[in-house]
C-alpha cells in the first residue's frame, strides 16, 4: 500500500484532485478512481462523465476529469505513459503548477523540491524568513535560503502549522510555539 501512494502517477493525480479541496474528501476520491484506473492507458478509457462521477465532491469536479484526461494524453504522447521526474517537464502538462511539480518530484521520485502552498508562502512571509508576494516567488526565495535538507518536510510542517495554529486570519498567537521569535509580518489581529 505504501509503494503505491509513492507511484509517481497516483500522486501526480491525487494531487490534482487535491487543489481547492480538504485532504477528507480528496483521499476517498482518489481511492474511487484509482480503483477504476491506475495508469494512464487505462485513465483514457474512461469517460469524463465517469471520472466526475468517481470524484465527486471535490471542488471543481467536471474541470478536474477534463484536466486529468489531458494530462493522461500528454502522458502517453510526450512521455511514453511514464510520469516526468523533473519540474520542468511536469510544468509542460497542462493544468500542472509549480506546487503539484514540486510534490510530485519530492513524494513521487524522492527528489528535493519545495512544495510551496498559500501555508508555506503566508507563514514564510510572516516569520519574516522571506519577503515575497507570490508562491512561485517564496519558491526561489526558500531555494537560496532554506538548507536543502529541509526542503521536502518544510510543506508538511507549515501546512499543520497553517490549518492549526497560524491561521490566515487572525492566527492563534497565544499558543504559538516560536511567538517569542516571531515577528509577526502583516498580523493585525490574533486571538
Amino acid at each position: 500500500m505504501a509503494d503505491r501512494r509513492r507511484d509517481p502517477f497516483r500522486v501526480l493525480i491525487a494531487c490534482l484532485l487535491s487543489l481547492r479541496t480538504k485532504d477528507e474528501t480528496t483521499g476517498p476520491a482518489s481511492e474511487r478512481l484509482f480503483a477504476l484506473a491506475d495508469t494512464p492507458a487505462v485513465m483514457l478509457r474512461l469517460s469524463a462523465s465517469r471520472i466526475e462521477r468517481a470524484i465527486f465532491p471535490v471542488g471543481f469536479y467536471r474541470t478536474k476529469a477534463r484536466v486529468i484526461l489531458g494530462v493522461c494524453r500528454d502522458l502517453l504522447e510526450h512521455f511514453g505513459s511514464r510520469v516526468p521526474d523533473t519540474i520542468d517537464e511536469l510544468l509542460t502538462l497542462k493544468g500542472v503548477g509549480r506546487k503539484t511539480a514540486n510534490l510530485v518530484v519530492t513524494v513521487g521520485f524522492g527528489k528535493p523540491g519545495i512544495c510551496v502552498d498559500i501555508h508555506v508562502h503566508r507563514i514564510s512571509n510572516r516569520l519574516g524568513y522571506v519577503r515575497t508576494r507570490a508562491p512561485e516567488e517564496t519558491e526561489v526565495a526558500l531555494r537560496a535560503r532554506l538548507p536543502r535538507r529541509y526542503w521536502i518536510g518544510y510543506n508538511d510542517l507549515l501546512v499543520s502549522f497553517g490549518q492549526n495554529v497560524c491561521a490566515p486570519v487572525s492566527p492563534k498567537c497565544s499558543i504559538c510555539p516560536v511567538r517569542g521569535l516571531c515577528p509577526r509580518v502583516g498580523v493585525t489581529r490574533s486571538r
